[in-house]
């Protein structure tokens, strides 16, 4: 039986489509994450950036691999259900936790979070993963827009690089990132509450509007990983990084570095 806060139907949505709405997944946490994210920003990262874009205004500070110096962070990926959740919509009896990732942007940020797969940035290949987006604050406008379906198109998405709108690697392997509002695609989005949470693919396409709200908008996101994820090589340095590794070529992610949060009795 699939954990209470799901049914068949959002497991059989996101097997086929790669992305379903969870309301209320981290309903019991938000107020935690809120003051995480506080930590987080008062206290950034290495990988912590503005996005300072020419032409845009406001700000949209985003930072991740946070976890283990977070207690907040660290309180709520064990406390809360995502890893017994992830295992369901995943179908996989083990789930490993790849990384955090905080999004915030203040009232009056006019800069999209563009349109972008997040499986091209990583250096991990396999089907059985799932990111979580959840916002800290109501959101409709500045709400999570994926493209349904996108995880199984034949080439993967270039990435880029955010505020410079660069190709983050070269762009021979990768399809050029696409228009999906001009090309009519399937676009699925949601009014969201505070401790909702969109589950995706990271072969989805996705994206977000700036916040033109008289409110900020804090969102934070858990990427995990499944029965079938390994290490691979990509065409230069991942973000995130984890310089150091030492792992290989069809690796299991190493444990100690991505503990296993869940694993199914």
């Amino acid at each position: 039986m699939p954990h209470p806060i799901l049914t068949q139907s959002d497991i059989d949505t996101y097997q086929r489509d790669g992305v379903v709405i969870i309301r209320g997944l981290f309903k019991d946490h938000v107020e935690t994450l809120r003051a995480g994210i506080a930590r987080n920003m008062e206290t950034p990262g290495p990988y912590a950036s503005n996005n300072d874009k020419a032409g845009e205004k406001g700000l949209f500070f985003d930072d991740y691999c946070n976890w283990q110096r977070i207690a907040e962070f660290q309180d709520v990926i064990k406390a809360s259900p995502a890893a017994e959740v992830a295992a369901d919509l995943m179908q996989s009896n083990t789930v490993q936790l790849f990384h955090d990732h905080v999004l915030v942007k203040e009232p009056g940020t006019t800069m999209a979070t563009p349109w972008h797969q997040d499986g091209p940035y990583y250096f991990v290949e396999g089907q059985q993963n799932v990111s979580f987006w959840s916002p800290l604050d109501p959101v409709t406008d500045a709400t999570l827009r994926c493209v349904a379906g996108s995880h199984l198109w034949e080439k993967p998405v270039l990435p880029t690089k955010w505020a410079k709108n660069e190709p983050f690697f070269d762009p021979a392997p990768y399809m050029p990132v696409p228009d999906p509002d001009a090309e009519a695609m399937d676009i699925r989005e949601w009014h969201m509450e505070p401790g909702d949470a969109v589950a995706f693919n990271y072969g989805i396409l996705h994206g977000a509007r700036g916040n033109t709200a008289s409110a900020r908008r804090r969102a934070f996101s858990l990427r995990l990983l499944g029965d079938d994820a390994r290490y691979t090589q990509r065409p230069g340095p991942t973000s995130p990084p984890f310089p150091d590794h030492n792992m290989e070529q069809g690796q299991r992610l190493r444990d100690d570095w991505f503990p296993t949060l869940y694993t199914r009795p």
